[in-house]
């Protein structure tokens, strides 16, 4: 919503400088994206008078003019000379004093005045219209003319009284009064205790044929149209706007057009209460009256909207038409061209009216087509103003297009908005806010906010009935929250809230699941954050199967093509960030993130949202230096994080087993493990298949994980089993194991503890060895040390040997093994 401060200026006392306004007004939750000063870009256009003007010697509609700007031109000795001109303009040979735009000016449209030759005379500025300044509608007439006595080289926006600030603030959809000049006034008085007066013009008088005597309107289903309100003004006088006018229409941010179009839009910028005006005489007449019906459109309808296209409608959207059978406007969003107004209009038939707030935003997104009046259908209007409005429409189409205003308007309200009044309890007030708020500041605030408000006996409850324009406020909480925005947070002083029973803290899951992301930070991944949302397809570009994943999540209104569903995995994201990095020239990259995934079920209403961990890495630890130089990232930094994680959580029984390739065809073979608990599989961790990255835009090695956070909390636990440090001393045997390729290093270990008993304490692989000659073909020589040890005695060697045997003898025969000397 752009606020011109002259505007509201006039609705009531501002500070002398608009920061001051701009602090408040952020205080009391209304954001204020921009301040501007209107009239800076005329730059360098100022008041001229016309000294000379004579024909151009190559032109037969061209003039050259002598332009006098006082002290803003002068020659070498520093005496004021004027400008030489050239101009086509044909009024400017009555020129006296006009708008002179010098060189270096910038006009509004990015139009740059530089010195320059006219068929073949040379012209220094240019002598400017109301359009080419952009402060009014009038072009064709040629140059704006100024009066006599205009102050020579003075600003023309001072001069015009243009100058002024515009506050572009971003108004919360909870807030549609906002959305208007007199609901922002309203909203700063209250703010800065101030009274507000805003002049509405009246209707001077009423000619015969009444309205209802030309028109009938008719509403098919309340749901879309809660209330219409038709007036017809006729003899209208289409032409540019007042400057008053042009000038307050400019400010709010919409450009002139004729004095038609802009008396609806600043009537829509003053009240809230978009407005359209239809050329009476464009629709169909039936027996003397014009029929205007608003309706559901119907399936394969077709409207052409006034910028030129053609719609397609469906059921859902609301249309007016003629006589129930022509759309003529797309209710609540834009008008036809078959009912514009144009030249040659003389009869208007204006519309005040209330659309549905759903139907216009599914209307407006649907069809891609956000209007002003769109804008402020979908954050709900005031139904009860509808008459009023209309009114003031009426009046200025009386003052500034010299029409004549039918009697009485034709108003249909099924349903006559009712406002029930709210109990208010000042104690509930103070005990929620946690001030001290006197009741006199509760009833004064709640009636510069418009409402009308009982107070009640000292200590009894406050019945207030909220206006109309404020659809917001329905409970006590409600206006709790505005006397509390308007108090202000910053006097209430912090304490802590009163609870039984509560001592207050984080769960121990959540203390968990912060453990998890300061234990990845401490392995020295950095946590970021991406978008729940996916693009279809994710899973298979990753050639992620979606076994265990559900069904995709579609999103019925996605923000944009690319975020068409929920997550499946968080892998996808992190990978787009990878690419990121990459191409803006941050080839080492270790991030992390926690979040939910989203499984849809065909049985269920809402999808599974499980939390998931995942992470990712690229490059290496730090680029390499003179003196040091370090290993690029492997499979074996996403299964130590993964360590890491299930040490700080006290989880037992964690392990990795091979992932089988058909099983997990996004990871490369020979580099990718399952990570199991017990026997639950918690997730997955190893390098991403070139091929996938490929398809993600990356020509680097990734190595991922991604575990199910709630299965690894599941598993975690407070305490760790105390064990007692060894005092004995244990006996360190090697042992040399020949095995088939076939056989991993975890069922290796399995077997050879299973086989060593109570009295094998530790295994360690410190070497694995391959030669076709010495060790065999398909075969691997794994070496292991081996540690026994006894809790209660030193072991001999008797006891070792008899142990040792037995466990080659066992594993011998579960693996084919062979004992390597």
């Amino acid at each position: 919503m752009r606020v011109s401060y002259e505007w509201l200026g006039t609705m009531v006392d501002l500070p002398a400088d608009p920061a001051d306004l701009v602090k408040e007004l952020i205080r009391t939750g209304t954001e204020v994206e921009a301040v501007e000063r209107v009239g800076a870009d005329l730059e360098n256009v100022v008041v001229g008078r016309v000294v000379s003007c004579e024909p151009h010697p190559d032109s037969d509609h061209m003039h050259v003019t002598q332009v006098d700007v006082g002290d803003l031109n002068t020659d070498a000795e520093g005496n004021p000379v004027p400008l030489q001109i050239v101009c086509g303009a044909p009024n400017v040979v009555d020129a006296e004093c006009v708008a002179v735009a010098m060189i270096g000016a910038e006009l509004p449209g990015g139009v740059k005045i530089k010195k320059s030759k006219l068929r073949g005379v040379e012209s220094c500025g240019m002598n400017c219209s109301q359009r080419e300044l952009g402060i009014g509608s009038e072009h064709e007439g040629g140059i704006m003319l100024l009066p006599a006595d205009a102050p020579v080289g003075m600003p023309i926006a001072d001069y015009l009284g243009i100058a002024d600030t515009v506050l572009d603030c971003e108004i919360t959809p909870n807030r549609p009064d906002c959305l208007s000049m007199t609901g922002f006034a309203t909203e700063v008085g209250a703010v800065l205790e101030k009274p507000v007066a805003v002049e509405l013009p009246d209707i001077q008088r009423e000619v015969r044929p009444a309205s209802k005597d030309l028109v009938t309107v008719a509403i098919d289903d309340p749901e879309l149209c809660s209330r219409y309100v038709a007036r017809v003004v006729k003899d209208v006088k289409i032409g540019p706007s007042p400057e008053w006018l042009a000038q307050r229409v400019t400010a709010a941010g919409s450009r002139p057009i004729n004095n038609v179009v802009d008396v609806t839009n600043y009537v829509m910028y003053l009240t809230g209460q978009p407005l359209h005006a239809f050329d009476l005489g464009k629709l169909k007449d039936r027996d003397g009256k014009r029929s205007i019906v608003v309706r559901a459109a119907r399936e394969g309808e077709e409207i052409e909207t006034l910028d030129g296209q053609v719609r397609q409608l469906t059921p859902d959207m609301a249309v007016i038409t003629d006589g129930g059978e022509t759309p003529v406007a797309l209710a609540g969003v834009m008008g036809g061209m078959n009912s514009e107004i144009d030249d040659t209009t003389t009869e208007v038939l204006l519309e005040s009216a209330c659309f549905s707030p759903g139907h216009t935003s599914r209307t407006s997104r649907d069809l891609g087509l956000m209007s002003e009046a769109s804008i402020r259908f979908e954050r709900q209007v005031d139904a009860a103003g509808c008459a009023e409005v209309a009114d003031i429409a009426a009046a200025l189409f009386e003052a500034c297009c010299g029409a004549e205003v039918c009697k009485g308007a034709v108003d249909v309200y099924p349903e006559p908005v009712t406002v029930e009044p709210i109990t208010l309890r000042p104690s509930r007030v103070r005990q929620l806010c946690g001030a001290d708020i006197p009741t006199d500041f509760m009833v004064a605030c709640l009636a510069r906010l418009g409402c009308a408000v009982v107070p009640g006996k000292p200590g009894m409850p406050i019945e207030v009935v909220p206006p109309t324009t404020r659809p917001d406020l329905t409970r006590e909480i409600d206006l709790v929250e505005e006397v509390l925005r308007l108090w202000g947070m910053g006097y209430v002083e912090p304490s802590i809230p009163a609870a039984r029973n509560h001592t207050g803290g984080l769960t121990e899951e959540q203390r968990r699941e912060k453990l998890i992301g300061a234990t990845l930070r401490e392995s020295g991944l950095n946590e970021t954050l991406t978008y729940n949302f996916a693009t279809s397809g994710d899973l298979e570009r990753l050639r992620m199967t979606d076994d265990g994943r559900g069904d995709a999540v579609a999103i019925l209104n996605p923000l944009t093509s690319d975020q068409g569903e929920m997550r499946r995995s968080i892998v996808p994201g992190l990978l787009r960030s990878v690419a990121y990095n990459i191409d803006h020239g941050v080839p080492d990259v270790a991030l992390y993130e926690q979040g939910r995934v989203f499984f849809g079920r065909a049985d269920q209403a809402q999808p599974d949202e499980p939390h998931y961990v995942a992470a990712v890495y690229s490059g290496q630890w730090r680029q390499d230096g003179w003196d040091q130089r370090f290993e690029p990232f492997s499979f074996f930094d996403a299964k130590g994080a993964v360590e890491q994680l299930a040490a700080a959580l006290k989880i037992e029984r964690l392990r990795f087993k091979t992932a089988n390739p058909e099983k997990y065809p996004w990871l490369q073979p020979g580099r990718a493990a399952e990570v199991l608990v017990g026997k639950e599989r918690i997730g997955w961790c190893g390098n991403v298949h070139p091929l996938a990255l490929a398809d993600f835009g990356i020509d680097a090695e990734v190595v991922a994980f991604e575990l199910d956070q709630d299965k690894l909390l599941a598993h975690a636990q407070e305490f760790r089993a105390y064990e007692d440090i060894p005092t004995l001393p244990g006996v360190e045997v090697d042992l040399a194991l020949v095995v088939g390729e076939d056989k991993d290093y975890e069922t290796v270990v399995q077997r050879v503890k299973s086989a060593g008993g109570k009295l094998l304490d530790d295994v360690r692989l410190f070497d694995v060895y391959r030669d076709p000659v010495r060790v065999g073909p398909g075969k691997k020589s794994m070496a292991f040390a081996l540690t026994f040890r006894s809790p209660d005695r030193s072991l001999t060697s008797e006891e070792v040997d008899k142990t040792m045997g037995k466990l080659v003898q066992k594993v011998q025969r579960s693996l084919g093994a062979e004992v390597r000397g």
